[in-house]
């Protein structure tokens, strides 16, 4: 699977920027992802980034629908999906924020996320007892 996203940003009336983002998905016979990498053209980084796991949405406004890919490697450990989650929500809230300045629902989210969290490693810690 291959995905490229291709954002352009307007500057001025007559110059547009371009930044090119690379997904790699390395998949096995069953179709399951084996290896994810990323790359992006504005990085200073020289080679892509590995990752276990990824969430990517776009919205289709004449739709009015969330499009997402959601990919994890087999190495991607439970607790470890359980920080990738905390730690998009409360991204989420803070995008939320910055787009409409709706503190109150922002916090909402992140209470939320908190309680998320805070649940998941207390079940942890019941599991792990046994």
């Amino acid at each position: 699977m291959y995905a490229e996203f291709h954002p352009t940003i307007k500057k001025s009336k007559n110059i547009r920027m371009k930044s090119t983002i690379t997904i790699d998905v390395e998949l096995d016979n069953g179709r399951t992802p084996q290896a994810i990498s990323w790359a992006a053209t504005d990085s200073t980084m020289d080679e892509a980034r590995k990752a276990k796991a990824m969430m990517l949405s776009f919205w289709d406004g004449a739709d009015k629908t969330s499009l997402r890919i959601d990919l994890w490697t087999k190495e991607m450990m439970v607790d470890e999906m359980a920080d990738f989650f905390y730690q998009s929500m409360m991204s989420m809230a803070d995008t939320l924020d910055r787009a409409t300045r709706q503190s109150a629902l922002v916090n909402e989210m992140k209470k939320f996320a908190q309680d998320f969290y805070k649940k998941f490693q207390e079940s942890q810690m019941k599991e792990n007892k046994v």
